[in-house]
């Protein structure tokens, strides 16, 4: 089969699978995994940026971005359809992704990490203050309606905000491992390893950076509203810096190479603080991080790179 169509097949094999297991799962287990998802989208967005050589600490501006658009678009637009709330969103985010991406385009290094995080900081200040947003108690928001199907209870309302959640996963993975072997995917990696020469070939690195980062906004959004949607509640802890080094723990952890590791990452994160929470609760910030220290001496390169591995070794191991 050409590689052409086997990326696009093995997706919709992944969404029936997952949509399948859905229904096979206890509804705790659907809600952890709905959460994990939308993680997963934000810290997908922060591979992007990864990629060209950069690390954003202020992902966590454009959860939040999205999680109030969402969120304003219910209770003041009246609107209550999830795709119309999660794109409008991502939007959100988007549009102040592309006002703040040229700005921080010719920062490098520790500065520009220190700047996201400054960013969203402030955002979190800002949306803290904010009374007509709820300040720091946020807002609720109803149960969404999908494309016109109503829930009828709880159950339905958690397993059809989980086939949702797939779909976008689905959607925006094909979508990021096309960017990937894309030309522009990898003058991504062109500007992580030399900057120099890219300019000397005739791209520019700043126009590089400042795509990768509004993507990564967008897809930030995305996460935002989807969590928003499925917690019914948005507030600016969204913002706070410790959501931020979530996506940045599951990104390193996952590495740049493979879109499937960054969800695997942020299952394996949020049933860890999930489980490590109930059965050790005042110690279960010692456990997450007996988890990371693991991870990052044992996966150095993330799980990404261990798939990569054992691509290589199959491939090497077949007949001439």
């Amino acid at each position: 089969m050409s590689s052409r169509y086997a990326i696009p097949l093995l997706a919709a094999l992944t969404l029936v699978i997952l949509v399948v297991l859905g229904k096979l799962l206890p509804a705790w287990c659907v809600f952890l995994l709905v959460t994990a998802f939308a993680k997963g989208l934000a810290a997908l967005g922060l591979v992007l940026i990864i990629r060209s050589g950069l690390l954003s600490f202020g992902q966590g501006l454009f959860y939040c971005a999205g999680g109030y658009g969402a969120g304003l678009f219910m209770l003041w637009g009246g609107v209550h359809d999830a795709a119309l709330l999660v794109l409008a969103g991502g939007l959100v985010a988007l549009v102040l992704g592309a006002v703040i991406a040229p700005l921080l385009a010719g920062y490098r290094s520790i500065f520009f990490a220190t700047l996201t995080l400054a960013l969203s900081m402030l955002a979190h200040g800002a949306l803290t203050k904010a009374d007509f947003l709820g300040g720091s108690d946020g807002l609720n928001l109803r149960p969404p309606s999908f494309i016109g199907f109503q829930p009828a209870n709880s159950t339905e309302s958690v397993y059809a905000l989980y086939v949702f959640a797939c779909i976008l996963v689905v959607v925006f993975s094909l979508a990021c491992r096309v960017h990937f072997n894309s030309v522009r995917g990898l003058l991504s990696l062109a500007v992580r390893d030399n900057e120099i020469r890219v300019e000397y070939l005739g791209s520019s690195v700043r126009r590089v950076i400042s795509e990768n980062f509004t993507a990564a906004a967008f897809l930030g959004g995305i996460g935002g509203a989807l969590n928003a949607i499925a917690v019914a509640h948005i507030d600016p802890e969204l913002a706070f810096w410790t959501t931020s080094g979530e996506f940045v723990f599951v990104a390193i952890l996952s590495g740049y190479l493979s879109v499937a590791a960054v969800f695997a990452s942020s299952i394996a994160l949020e049933f860890i603080r999930s489980f490590s929470s109930q059965y050790f609760p005042n110690a279960w910030q010692m456990s997450l991080g007996i988890f990371m220290l693991a991870s990052i001496l044992f996966l150095p390169n993330g799980i990404g790179g261990l798939l990569q591995r054992r691509k290589k070794r199959m491939k090497g191991n077949k007949p001439a």
